[in-house]
């Protein structure tokens, strides 16, 4: 099974790409961020007729997350818990049933960007990030594969980025940050693509500014994060850099992971 994230930067302006990646690809589950729509202005007719089921929790304008797959969920859960009064569109939780009966439960994130850092920005993000991490560890009590997928807006490591130094300052590289996202994975999630490669220079994301595409000045801060017995089933992760040469790119690209779910 192939598992992918990707923050599209808008699904109705990259839905030409969307529908060629999802041929070209052919993921079995997709995460996508900042759909940048509400639900009923998703192109879903598009994405249905490529085979798939969609499940949205979206936003007029910004933010907004998606979830696509090649069978519907048991179930679904849109907005991550904890703070009721937390209106934005980041989170959505589909469940699915394997053939053996057992559970695959996928979460899609777009976690708040934090810019910024001396406005109220930050302290949503950190906040956030403590209410992802008590919800990861409630879900990672079940003992079930769990898939934690989407753009952190988190650079784990000075290797993540072309140069530590031009994000220093950045809320996605502050120290508080970076701590954050170590107590998160400290609760024994595997980060995919650091468990297949310790190479440098590979990233996710590139600006639309100062040619930092062509000069490949990107950052690593999408990730797929496992639960113990999804990790023990991954066989690979990559990211798909190709898609960024595309026509009207996202400044994201996919990343993915394959697992052997069988029994």
């Amino acid at each position: 099974m192939k598992i992918a994230t990707w923050n599209i930067n808008g699904v109705k302006a990259r839905i030409d790409n969307l529908t060629q990646w999802l041929k070209d690809s052919d993921p079995d589950i997709v995460c996508l961020q900042e759909i940048k729509t509400v639900d009923e202005g998703f192109p879903r007719l598009e994405i249905e007729a490529l085979g798939y089921h969609v499940e949205t929790h979206g936003q007029k304008g910004f933010n907004g997350v998606a979830i696509l797959s090649k069978s519907s969920p048991s179930e679904v859960n849109r907005g991550l818990p904890g703070d009721p009064l937390d209106e934005q569109s980041r989170f959505l939780e589909a469940v699915f049933t394997l053939p053996d009966t057992r559970i695959l439960r996928v979460c899609c994130i777009y976690l708040p960007n934090g810019n910024p850092v001396d406005t109220e920005k930050y302290p949503y993000k950190l906040a956030w990030m403590e209410r992802l991490r008590t919800f990861a560890a409630e879900r990672l009590a079940y003992e079930e594969m769990l898939v934690l997928a989407g753009d952190y807006n988190v650079i784990p490591e000075p290797h993540d980025c072309f140069d530590p130094r031009v994000w220093e300052s950045d809320a996605l590289f502050l120290p508080q940050t970076r701590e954050a996202f170590r107590r998160l994975e400290n609760l024994g999630l595997t980060d995919a693509v650091r468990a297949t490669t310790d190479a440098t220079q590979f990233y996710s994301f590139w600006d639309y500014q100062a040619g930092a595409w062509p000069k490949n000045n990107g950052i690593r801060i999408d990730h797929l994060l496992l639960s113990p017995e999804a990790a023990d089933r991954m066989t690979s992760a990559a990211i798909e850099k190709h898609v960024r040469a595309w026509e009207k790119p996202s400044d994201h690209v996919p990343v993915i992971a394959y697992f052997d779910f069988a029994a």
